[in-house]
């Protein structure tokens, strides 16, 4: 059954964009197909889109144009109420949303921002459309700036709005609580709330209510002087610098957004001079007022600095300029994804999913879209939180993901590098080095004497000499790899920027093989539109043997086990079944045998060629008896050759995400990432590193 789920407010500003987020991520790992829509959308010059739906769609990759992703705008509304033709309206949001349910299995609609003719006129509007769509439906209110009893008396009345015209709401959302109050506020709600109605409180996130230094430029019309890279910082609050500079210095505070008149050099160098130095908070940014830009010699010093935080130059006077960013209401934008992110997380943080979950029961499925898979892979990591080392500490690359996995609570993180260098390269690309994320340099380490030690009794054997043992464990890669074996870190991840032996050989010589395992070898997670497959080996293993290749073959339906898919194992050749013959489906077929007979508790079928294995018209016709033709989602290839190009074909061709490659079979999990790896490689691999960790393998 195809349904949908409307969320919609009591009021503007609050903050009914976190819950729309949260909803459609828990949506997406639990059905194949979602859509959004918004019956009404504010007025927008030409060439403006409105900023809810770009983001939704731009960053949940929705199938969907903008055009067919909202009804009308307001001032269509108006016009039809104007000339009595409501019903109209209503019929045509109707078979809008109709269009948009034969497509998806689940349609978010989301309500509109309360921005333009009065809360009474947009709550009529809103539970019309609740009542007319016939989807349950999320009311979202924020206790931002009143007390407690103003709150309850607020959402209360909208209820019984909503009930009146025969709306039941499934959910309450009481946003922007303070969070001493989070849970007097809920026994509160609770006498006002119908029992049937679930209540979810969600506390004030200090950074969610934090406009950008762009969305404040913008409302100011301001000039931007430096900095323009940097827009995207957010302000936490403001402050007038007008008082001497000696009393000015002792009252910044951390991410402050600094107000001062044009002619105020000091100000502005000393604000500069106090972001850059260890002993006073960073701040956001520095808004010039009056219009007066500084003089061509401070222009000239501030050019020469290392970091510089976004300047502006504003006409209105000092009060002015601070009445205006004290108005300034942020917005969800594209261009935010940390704010984004922060959103979802905390929208899964305070927020029982499980009502979400008893509302769609009916369309739980067995295909597995990308956005469902990497949302369980991502919920399973952070069920028991790992401690992932990443030895690349300063990659661009790694810093991004490193900032976004600690931000989002999916691991802990430790960086090896020299820390000066890790801080300077974060700071050019903007990322922020909390103190979530440790960073050592090796050679400075406490555990460096240790650590060489160690390895030098462990390869001794090979006759290392003391010397060559303190140069290993000053490499990071063998340095991280100690960690691991240690158990200072659940598992390593490198490669952004050295090659797959570097990574590999150290975990070969001192971690080594599982027991009973003597193939090191590797799987890619391949995400199709309705389903996953397990690829491999894709990156490891040239020439496998029969042997190395059954041992592939069950290792990775274990890996399949462990990531949550029932492996249905198929080992591919140019042939299928006994209809050709040659050494190297010989090869395979001995595999086949011999993979069977270590595990017979497995559904393997081989030699099998591609088509038959995974297209069931083909499968059934070549191989009617099998319960693995035409179905199989692990994929063994016989070679290197052949399984590096067809999933790197795969991937290009259909646009699938490739997650890995993961290695198995070492005792701890290590990983190697392509040295052409995007950020989102990088998270992926962590994510799957971490879950190696949890599991055991």
């Amino acid at each position: 059954m195809k349904t949908g789920i409307y969320i919609t407010n009591t009021e503007s500003n609050t903050g009914r964009s976190l819950v729309t987020l949260g909803v459609l991520k828990v949506l997406l790992s639990k059905v194949t197909k979602v859509g959004y829509f918004r019956p009404i959308i504010n007025d927008y010059p030409k060439g403006v889109h409105d900023n809810h739906i770009e983001t939704m769609i731009s960053y949940f990759n929705l199938d969907m144009e903008y055009k067919d992703a909202y009804g009308f705008t307001m001032s269509q509304v108006v016009k039809y109420k104007n000339m009595g033709q409501e019903a109209r309206l209503i019929d045509q949001i109707i078979d809008r949303y109709k269009q948009l349910k034969e497509k998806f299995d689940v349609v978010v609609v989301e309500g509109s921002d309360f921005d333009n003719k009065g809360v009474t006129f947009e709550l009529d509007l809103n539970i019309e459309f609740a009542k007319n769509l016939s989807i349950p439906t999320i009311l979202v209110s924020s206790a931002k700036d009143r007390n407690m009893g103003s709150a309850i008396a607020n959402i209360d009345l909208a209820i019984k709005s909503f009930a009146e015209r025969d709306v039941v709401v499934q959910s309450v959302v009481m946003n922007r609580v303070e969070p001493g109050n989070c849970e007097m506020m809920r026994e509160e709600l609770s006498k006002v709330v119908p029992a049937e109605t679930s209540i979810e409180i969600i506390p004030e996130i200090k950074k969610l209510g934090s406009p950008t230094i762009k969305e404040i430029n913008d409302e100011l019309g301001g000039t931007v002087l430096f900095g323009e890279n940097l827009l995207c910082k957010q302000a936490d609050r403001y402050d007038v610098g007008a008082m001497q500079l000696r009393n000015y210095l002792d009252r910044v505070e951390e991410n402050s957004l600094i107000i001062t008149p044009g002619d105020r050099s000091d100000i502005i160098l000393a604000a500069l001079q106090a972001n850059a130095s260890a002993n006073y908070p960073s701040i956001a940014g520095i808004v010039v007022t009056g219009g007066i830009a500084p003089e061509p010699q401070i222009v000239r010093l501030i050019e020469g600095l290392p970091n510089i935080v976004p300047i502006i130059l504003v006409n209105d006077v000092t009060f002015v300029a601070a009445k205006k960013i004290s108005d300034v209401k942020p917005k969800l934008h594209p261009g935010l994804p940390r704010k984004i992110d922060l959103s979802i997380s905390t929208f899964e943080k305070y927020v029982d999913t499980d009502f979400l979950i008893d509302k769609f029961r009916s369309f739980k499925t067995d295909v597995v879209t990308p956005h469902m898979f990497q949302y369980n892979l991502v919920a399973k990591a952070k069920s028991k939180k790992q401690h992932i080392v990443l030895p690349e500490g300063t990659d661009p690359r790694i810093l991004q993901a490193a900032s976004s996995l600690v931000d989002q609570g999916v691991v802990d993180i430790t960086l090896l590098g020299r820390r000066d260098e890790i801080i300077t390269k974060a700071t050019e690309i903007g990322v922020k080095i909390n103190g979530n994320i440790k960073i050592i340099d090796p050679v400075e380490s406490e555990y460096y004497e240790d650590y060489w030690k160690t390895y030098h009794e462990l390869r001794k054997h090979k006759n290392i000499p003391e010397d060559m043992a303190r140069d290993a464990m000053a490499d990071v890669s063998y340095f991280g790899t100690m960690m691991v074996y240690k158990g200072h870190a659940d598992g390593m991840v490198s490669g952004a920027a050295h090659t797959t032996a570097h990574t590999i050989i150290p975990a070969l010589q001192f971690i080594k093989t599982k027991p009973g395992v003597k193939t090191v070898s590797s799987v890619f997670f391949m995400c199709l539109d309705d389903h996953v497959s397990v690829m491999g080996d894709c990156a490891v293993n040239v020439s496998p043997t029969a042997e190395q290749l059954a041992e592939i073959a069950v290792t990775s339906a274990d890996s399949a086990i462990a990531f949550g898919i029932d492996p249905k194992v198929a080992l591919l050749s140019y042939s299928s079944g006994t209809s050709g013959s040659g050494i190297e489906v010989d090869k395979v077929r001995a595999a086949t045998e011999k993979a069977i007979a270590a595990r017979p508790d497995l559904k393997i079928e081989g030699p099998i060629q591609y088509d038959a294995a995974v297209d069931p018209s083909v499968g059934k016709s070549k191989m009617p008896d099998s319960q693995v033709a035409g179905q199989a989602n692990v994929l063994i290839f016989p070679d290197l050759n052949t399984g590096n190009n067809t999933y790197k074909a795969i991937q290009r061709e259909t646009g699938a995400l490739a997650i890995g490659p993961m290695l198995q079979g070492l005792n701890k999990p290590v990983n190697d990432l392509s040295r052409g790896c995007t950020v989102d490689d990088i998270f992926n691999t962590v994510v799957i590193t971490a879950i190696q960790a949890q599991e055991g393998f």
